[in-house]
């Protein structure tokens, strides 16, 4: 075995520039797939951060059915026995309990229909970051004042100024119409349109008052200190929350649209990628089949004095191996300077570009990744196309027949 190996490392550098060719073809593949699914993953983390955290959370405690018909009805009460119980998670970070209706809100002679957000901000700043993207003016800090902020397109279309008083109606739970007077403080931008264009946030109990809540809440949304503690997150409030009839839904369950954005754009990926395996894997197909076949003549000889068919083979792959995994090894040591760079670096978009990304509920920047399994799949996935890329070479070895290598022109 040791002159096999012997045998196959030198053979790999008889050729100096086919070998070379092959290597960075190989190098170039590696670093480009682990480069691109690094921007991909990358991206993707901190998109799902920063939307889980403008708004929603990473988790929901909501009613069965509440997210496919949100509903008023679909309320729950004894949120202190439930705010005990999470406070007992060290896998929670903060949460926060909700109200939210819809209704209309009214300055002068336009009225528009209105997403009504009932928040607590004592609690509301441990859970998400949208009172930080007050757009002018201010936030309110009690959640008993007549004061709301609302969405920035919210106030143009209303053609009110901060300061202005608006009214709000809305249904209440029992089925009673209600209205109050609340003065506009300030403006928020999220980058969402809908919520920019139809959010309308005032203080949990003035909502509580407004909606005739009697003190029952919506849904409770929860942060963690990663997105990698989601699945644990989430058994460990079910069994926390177990008899309560109450459903834990995670940020892709409350948010299958971006979660489907987000699937289609890897799905690209994977496309692009798969075409660049296969152009290289042809690449090493030629490779592998010109060191064949020019080496008939020897192998013809060596076939004759003895030497067994399955080790002639064996020295072929290893050969494949051998220059396969230092391709391999320059492509992940290039792909991981390139992803730490754009980890210090991300890629800021502007202009127009900008603009779309927010549209969609996307950051305008591109940030890279140094997930292990994205290294490990990229090398796994190139190693095995390089393998089979090189079975056809293999089977001529395999019934090469000695007077026929000999005689071969």
């Amino acid at each position: 075995m040791k002159l096999i190996l012997k045998l196959a490392w030198r053979n790999i550098w008889r050729n100096k520039r086919r070998s070379m060719l092959t290597l960075a073809a190989i190098s170039f593949a590696t670093f480009a797939s682990i480069a691109m699914r690094g921007m991909q993953h990358g991206t993707y983390a901190v998109n799902i951060q920063n939307a889980v955290q403008i708004y929603s959370g990473f988790l929901q405690i909501q009613r069965p059915g509440y997210l496919k018909s949100p509903s008023l009805n679909k309320s729950f009460g004894n949120y202190k026995t439930i705010e005990n119980k999470l406070n007992q998670l060290r896998i929670v970070k903060g949460f926060t309990p909700r109200i939210y209706a819809d209704g209309l809100i009214s300055f002068k002679d336009n009225s528009f229909g209105a997403g009504i957000f009932g928040i607590d901000p004592a609690t509301e700043k441990n859970v998400t970051t949208f009172m930080d993207r007050i757009n002018s003016g201010k936030f309110f800090v009690s959640d008993t004042s007549n004061e709301i902020v609302v969405g920035y397109k919210l106030l143009e279309n209303l053609k009110a100024k901060i300061g202005d008083d608006v009214v709000i109606l809305s249904q209440g739970a029992d089925g009673s119409m209600g209205n109050l007077k609340f003065k506009i403080i300030g403006t928020i931008k999220t980058g969402s349109t809908e919520l920019d264009a139809m959010g309308v946030y005032m203080g949990l109990k003035k909502a509580d008052e407004l909606l005739a809540m009697y003190g029952r809440i919506n849904y409770i949304a929860i942060s963690l200190n990663s997105l990698d503690d989601l699945n644990e997150a989430k058994d460990q409030i079910k069994n926390k929350l177990a008899g309560n009839n109450l459903d834990v839904l995670t940020w892709d369950e409350i948010m299958p649209d971006f979660k489907q954005t987000i699937e289609l754009d890897n799905v690209s990926g994977i496309l692009y990628l798969s075409i660049l395996v296969i152009i290289v894997a042809f690449g090493i197909l030629n490779t592998v089949l010109m060191s064949v076949t020019e080496r008939f003549n020897e192998f013809g000889i060596t076939l004759s004095i003895g030497m067994p068919q399955l080790k002639l083979v064996l020295l072929v792959l290893i050969e494949t191996v051998f220059i396969t995994f230092i391709g391999l090894i320059i492509g992940n040591i290039i792909g991981y300077g390139i992803n730490s760079y754009f980890i210090a670096h991300p890629i800021q978009f502007a202009g127009d570009l900008a603009q779309m990304y927010e549209e969609y509920g996307f950051l305008p920047q591109m940030v890279s990744s140094l997930l292990p399994s994205m290294f490990f799949n990229t090398s796994l996935t190139i190693l095995i196309s390089a393998i089979v890329s090189c079975i056809y070479p293999l089977y001529k070895v395999f019934k090469l027949e000695p007077l026929k290598g000999i005689r071969y022109t």
